[in-house]
């Protein structure tokens, strides 16, 4: 257990007060990992706390006491949250409870807790008090309500995303009943705000088993409900991803696909690595396949000419709804559409990769060599995840290797003028002519028609000034300057 947790329990106790440590820490200790923060109960009120904290000259924040019971303590540079045992009283607030009423016993205070692995509790000595049946679950890698799901989930609906996400985060399986009851409290949903659902998935996408909680998500009916957001005094509706709802109803042609459209997608998610803008293209990279203008018929199989433009004009759009940023969104919706080109360029051995670099260059999806170095090596990993997804068994060592190929190619492809390499014999020369040639000589670099190197640089803007009738100024300034820096 942390020290400083400890230190709080030692200093309740002796204060003639019962404290545990509660929650995730706990479930945490016992799994042997190591725990993110430590959360405290106590049969002490927040005044009591506060005037222990006061004894033991500890900083004192009283955040949300006196509607809730909860404050902070800071001691050792570390901050915990001190809530009083209590129950909560819901209302038509979705996840906030209206009011608490102070509980008398551990016991009560954990039947109010969402799942049974975080209604644990700890005391200074290591005594853990189970009272829900959360050390068995922890054996059995199993995800359970306290108590009744039904009400769990109407309690606070974003309790819902919290199981998806946890089943992520701790690779364990679901119990029925607590997936069953998921759907009575799916009215409860739209009094959410799109902040904290999104909040939840993000946190999901980045987990270990990402892609069990994304299976609930989706084959629950969760993911085709909706939220909210409130603009300008109004709250305005805000459906949550019911673009992916088609997906496990979607069967893809064999032998190159041994899974359906949704298990192929998920099988992606597994495959790559942890990190948010990745796993999103992962869950969005095939969201098209199947629809109407896009799922097809040829030679007996199934196509879906066209899925990655459309799917990645469907991604831009689900993150847009959800207040993504913008970058995040142009880089998960550029990779989505680049997904299939990439498959071209590794496997057939045609086109040319540096013709393609040169026109994402020109364009502006982005803006200088850096960016499209680090897209080109993202657009790697999403196709060895893809090819691993659409087999298992897939050899990806190509794959990985024609990547690296294209990240060195794209290395040497200036997209911007920051990305020129020049000296000061070109603003010596063009004075304040300088921006207007550096962006002629790069559409020359990227066209294949210059060198970028700081001598061509050089000799390139003398003879721009000239055709532009400043040579005379050109040759006067290009003297002051030797000809090499």
């Amino acid at each position: 257990m942390n020290e400083a947790a400890r230190r709080i329990l030692t200093a309740l106790n002796g204060a003639g007060y019962e404290a545990y440590i509660v929650g995730g820490a706990v479930r945490d200790i016992l799994m042997k990992r190591r725990p993110h923060d430590y959360d405290i109960v106590t049969s002490a009120r927040p005044e009591e706390v506060a005037a222990v904290a006061a004894e033991q000259g500890w900083g004192y924040v009283d955040g949300k006491g006196l509607a809730f019971g909860v404050s902070r303590v800071i001691t050792g540079g570390e901050s915990f949250e001190v809530a009083a045992f209590r129950s909560e009283i819901y209302g038509t607030d979705s996840h906030r409870p209206e009011r608490i009423r102070y509980a008398s016993t551990l016991r009560e205070d954990v039947q109010r807790r969402d799942f049974t692995v975080n209604a644990l509790a700890m005391d200074k000595d290591g005594a853990v008090y189970d009272y829900v049946g959360g050390r068995k679950d922890i054996k059995k890698k199993r995800l359970a309500a306290v108590g009744d799901p039904a009400v769990r989930f109407r309690e606070d609906a974003l309790r819902l995303f919290r199981l998806c996400r946890f089943a992520g985060q701790l690779d364990f399986v679901t119990d029925k009943a607590t997936v069953y009851a998921m759907e009575k409290a799916f009215p409860r949903v739209a009094g959410l705000s799109v902040e904290r659902v999104v909040g939840e998935t993000e946190r999901l996408l980045v987990t270990p088993a990402a892609y069990k909680g994304l299976d609930i998500l989706v084959r629950s009916g969760l993911g085709s409900c909706s939220c909210r957001r409130k603009e300008k005094g109004v709250y305005r509706e805000v459906p949550i991803l019911p673009e992916l709802a088609h997906l496990p109803e979607t069967p893809q042609s064999r032998p190159y696909h041994v899974f359906d459209a949704w298990n192929h997608t998920l099988a992606v998610v597994a495959h790559t690595p942890a990190d948010l803008t990745l796993r999103y293209a992962a869950l969005f990279h095939d969201m098209a396949k199947g629809l109407p203008g896009i799922r097809g018929v040829k030679d007996g199989r199934y196509t879906d000419y066209g899925h990655d433009r459309e799917g990645a004009r469907l991604a831009a759009e689900v993150m847009r709804r959800w207040g993504c940023g913008k970058y995040m969104t142009a880089r998960v919706a550029w990779l989505v559409k680049t997904h299939m080109k990439f498959h071209y360029f590794a496997n057939t051995g045609q086109g040319d990769v540096n013709k393609w670099l040169r026109r994402e260059a020109l364009g502006k999806a982005f803006h200088t060599t850096k960016d499209l170095v680090e897209a080109v090596r993202q657009a790697a990993v999403l196709a060895a995840a893809d090819a691993k997804g659409c087999r298992p068994d897939s050899d990806t060592g190509g794959t990985e290797s024609f990547g690296e190929y294209m990240a060195q190619a794209a290395a040497a492809m200036p997209v911007g003028t920051k990305d020129l390499d020049y000296d000061r014999r070109v603003p010596t020369c063009c004075g304040c002519r300088t921006g207007d040639f550096l962006r002629d000589f790069l559409r020359r670099v990227q066209n294949g028609h210059a060198h970028n190197d700081a001598d061509t640089c050089a000799a390139a803007a003398y003879k721009w000034m000239k055709r532009h009738g400043l040579a005379e100024d050109a040759n006067d300034k290009y003297k002051k300057v030797d000809t090499k820096e």
